[in-house]
């Protein structure tokens, strides 16, 4: 069978076990192992897998992931969460909207600390849609906002797909970091921004709003203290050099695990529930990234990537021609996986053909670039039909509220993300100033 054909009908098989809910990793790995065995010799992929898993999960620069996982879900057990949405309230609460624009900040807030998005739309979920339905939020709002909310944690850092991506494309994971802050502050500004006129052009879809007084301002702003305090340690100490992300994670989680023995009495049982929460989304991840390296093998060998890349650049489109492109196929692989089975499996076949156009950027540069507008991408995966797994999340949360009353709720927010997707291709300095700053 011809290479081409043999690689085709493998990504054909890939996506109909991805839409009957195979789990992506046991579909690549399935995919991939029979592609290659068509290929050669059972033999030949008995070889390989002696040392595949070894060469996949020893590399350095995965150790950061278990760490800045478990310390978003120390988060999760030490009412840091409450502290954000009290804090974000007391300030933002007295506008017409303010209790959902609160919401926004405590899951940027939230993320910041956690760095995963699924994660941070369940938790504010439970903290803050009973106060938005307690104060007449209508269910589209309510419940469109934290599913919005909760993608915030997908870009600021520091951030799970975020990190898989500096890996995945040989990027640095600092530079990374950098690249999404400026970009993570411009999506919380435009949810922001969308809420406010959302409850101005939809009557009765959100109450005016109530100031609280001096003294609950000044005891919800030093209740987040300490959440600013680990931000800057973990995410400063990474920008000053001090450290790299990987003792930085072990720093946060030893900091927030103080912090919740200190101030809200972090049980031992909690702790030990928060480390096998690490292990089965770290395990998950290692599955995924591992089936990943089998299929790239099989598909390498067919000449998948070597045909598409060739095909894009003999269509006579332009860099940014192409560019969009990449960018539709995101999208439409969002409809169908989570944001990070697409990273993982989606980066490895375009990054080639984006690294061989010219945008008047360094390749480093470009690198750091495209990383951040396909992380935005991605996040629009994740409020996009019929996956859209922060909108399952929310609708299991807010009791009562039909999915497709979630999902017209979050169309203001999606819309506002491709306004944020266009200013990124147009202007890249918005993603390269920091990174800039860094490099001196």
């Amino acid at each position: 069978m011809d290479g081409i054909v043999l690689g085709l009908s493998g990504l054909g098989a890939l996506v109909g076990l991805i839409v009957v809910r195979v789990p992506i990793a046991y579909a690549m790995i399935l995919v991939g192992a029979v592609g290659i065995m068509v290929q050669t010799r059972p033999m030949i992929l008995f070889s390989q897998l002696k040392d595949l898993g070894y060469a996949t999960f020893s590399n350095y620069d995965l150790s950061v992931l278990p760490m800045f996982i478990l310390m978003g879900a120390l988060t999760e057990r030490t009412g840091l969460s409450r502290a954000l949405f009290r804090a974000a309230n007391a300030w933002l609460g007295r506008f017409r909207g303010g209790l959902a624009m609160a919401s926004l900040v405590a899951c940027a807030g939230f993320g910041a600390l956690c760095g995963s998005s699924t994660a941070t739309a369940s938790t504010m979920g439970q903290v803050a849609l009973p106060q938005l339905k307690r104060y007449r939020f209508s269910d589209q709002l309510a419940t469109g906002t934290i599913a919005a909310g909760g993608t915030l944690g997908i870009l600021i850092p520091p951030s799970v797909v975020l990190i898989v991506y500096a890996i995945t494309v040989e990027a640095n994971i600092v530079t990374m970091f950098a690249a999404a802050l400026l970009p993570g502050l411009l999506a919380l500004v435009f949810f922001v921004l969308t809420v406010a006129l959302y409850v101005r052009l939809v009557p009765g879809s959100g109450p005016e709003g109530e100031a609280v007084d001096r003294e609950e301002l000044v005891a919800a702003s030093l209740g987040v203290v300490p959440v600013a305090v680990i931000f800057l340690i973990v995410i400063g100490g990474i920008y000053a050099g001090i450290y790299n992300p990987t003792p930085a994670a072990a720093i946060g989680v030893v900091l927030v695990a103080l912090y919740g023995i200190v101030r809200t009495g972090l049980t031992l049982r909690a702790f030990v529930d928060a480390l096998l929460e690490t292990a089965r989304f770290a395990g998950m991840i290692y599955l995924i990234l591992f089936g990943a390296q089998l299929l790239t093998i099989f598909m390498a060998r067919a000449g998948v990537p070597q045909a598409a890349a060739g095909f894009l650049t003999e269509s006579g489109l332009g860099p940014y021609a192409i560019l969009v492109v990449v960018i539709v196929a995101f999208l439409v692989l969002g409809c169908l996986m989570d944001s990070l089975s697409m990273v993982i499996l989606a980066v490895p076949f375009v990054w080639p053909v984006i690294a061989g156009q010219d945008f008047g950027l360094g390749p480093e540069e470009v690198k750091v670039w495209f990383g951040i507008i396909i992380l935005v991408v991605v996040e629009l995966g994740l409020i996009t039909p019929p996956v859209g797994l922060n909108v399952f999340i929310i609708s299991q949360l807010a009791d009562g509220v039909p999915m497709r009353q979630t999902f017209k709720g979050v169309m203001p927010f999606f819309a506002s993300e491709i306004v944020r997707v266009v200013l990124l291709v147009a202007v890249p300095p918005i993603a390269l100033v920091l990174p800039r700053l860094l490099a001196g």
